[in-house]
């Protein structure tokens, strides 16, 4: 998990920067906690954005708290693609894309940052 800050702001926050998320897994062998243990499974890369100020910041460290814990990523079947194997989201919504609205995996969503913390509320992440 890396990131990084830039000026360009995202819809529904015009008053600060973003934060890019960089997630990137090599393809592997899954071990005993995966589901299929011994079989390869494809790696992938995944990108994912936050607002640059007090509540994105305290998102982006409670978000390095369940990755270094291995809760943000498993190793599953892709809800996207139905391949098996795949490394997926594990229930910790992430928004991909920096437009999109609510119903999308975009901003504006006023109520992203709160449902979020929610999710990782639920895995022990406070």
């Amino acid at each position: 998990m890396r990131f990084h800050q830039s000026r360009q702001s995202l819809p529904g926050y015009y008053d600060c920067g973003t934060i890019t998320i960089d997630y990137s897994f090599p393809s592997g062998t899954q071990r005993p906690e995966h589901p299929n243990p011994g079989q390869r499974y494809d790696g992938t890369h995944r990108t994912a954005y936050l607002p640059d100020n007090y509540e994105g910041r305290e998102v982006l460290q409670l978000l390095r708290r369940a990755f270094d814990a291995r809760m943000v990523f498993t190793v599953g079947t892709s809800v996207t693609s139905g391949q098996q194997n795949q490394v997926t989201w594990n229930d910790i919504h992430h928004k991909t894309s920096m437009s999109g609205g609510p119903q999308g995996f975009g901003y504006p969503d006023p109520g992203y940052l709160r449902r979020v913390k929610e999710d990782l509320a639920a895995k022990g992440i406070r």
